[in-house]
């Protein structure tokens, strides 16, 4: 039977499926509207896409790592409010998330939305994430996820605040105690990058401009400003890089100087903060769960 138009947006708007979904429902079921109903239902994309609009910017970061500790994922995935954040079902379903980034190929979220999910292969990964979303009863997001590996180290894994923020540290050489250090210090000063060589062109433009114009305003010369630009550029190093950090345990030592003198490199970094950058709405705890119980 052809599908029309006429039909995909009947079943959208008794669903609130996406319009894709809606074909291929119809395409499944031969244009029998009841029965796409029900597949979309099955599917648990029915009333998904309604949520779909709905700001998520609250949830848990989850990590995940290999037992001979050289691999590792950190995955975040968000929800509208912080008690589905600490329901059960919905950190069971981060955890399945991660596990399944594990293993992933995919090298960004539309191609792991898009590949097969491993607990049910006759969903994708999107399919079972709008399953939850039908099941939890909120806008949910897979945000984002990357994996760490490293063969002639290990990995450090150390989350805090329930799941609020996650750090992954890979270090070659050296050993777990000082690998688990660093991820607890990564985690407590919140550095932007892994080291010098890791910060933006343009955003280190963006602060030797910052810094003049406050040596300007401070009444310097032009030519004495450029050259207070230089230091203020060093302090801005120690404040957003990991190596150039002073050790949380330690400031006498750089971060980097801590793992050097342990005899051990800084590989890498993941650190995932739940929300980051994204607009986040204001909502008190009672409402929350008045929302929960009134579906």
């Amino acid at each position: 039977m052809a599908i029309t138009a006429a039909m995909v947006k009947e079943l959208r708007e008794l669903t609130g499926a996406g319009m894709m979904d809606c074909k291929k429902a119809l395409g499944e079921t031969d244009g029998d509207m009841d029965a796409a109903v029900e597949y979309l239902a099955k599917k648990g994309l029915a009333k998904a896409e309604k949520k779909a609009g709905r700001i998520a910017a609250e949830g848990i970061v989850a990590l995940k790592v290999s037992d001979d500790a050289k691999k590792a994922v950190a995955v975040e995935v968000n929800s509208e409010t912080d008690f589905v954040a600490k329901n059960e079902k919905f950190q069971n379903y981060v955890a399945q998330v991660a596990a399944q980034a594990m293993d992933t190929k995919a090298t960004d979220i539309e191609g792991f939305l898009a590949e097969t999910w491993s607990l049910d292969t006759t969903k994708t990964v999107n399919e079972e994430l709008a399953s939850q979303i039908a099941v939890i009863g909120e806008n949910l997001k897979i945000r984002r996820f990357a994996q760490v590996e490293e063969n002639n180290g290990f990995v450090a894994d150390y989350v805090h605040m329930g799941g609020k923020i996650g750090v992954l540290v890979v270090l070659e050489g050296s050993n777990e105690e000082v690998a688990k250090d660093v991820a607890m210090h990564a985690a407590a000063m919140r550095p932007k990058y892994l080291d010098i060589e890791s910060v933006p062109t343009e955003d280190l433009d963006k602060e030797r401009e910052i810094q003049k114009q406050v040596a300007i305003n401070e009444g310097k010369p032009d030519n004495i400003a450029e050259k207070m630009v230089e230091g203020r550029i060093k302090k801005y190093y120690k404040e957003v890089c990991l190596t150039e950090q002073p050790f949380v345990k330690n400031d006498d030592m750089s971060v980097s100087e801590f793992v050097k003198s342990n005899g051990g490199k800084i590989i890498s970094m993941v650190r995932y903060e739940v929300g980051e950058g994204m607009q986040k709405r204001e909502e008190n705890f009672a409402e929350e769960v008045a929302k929960q119980i009134n579906g």
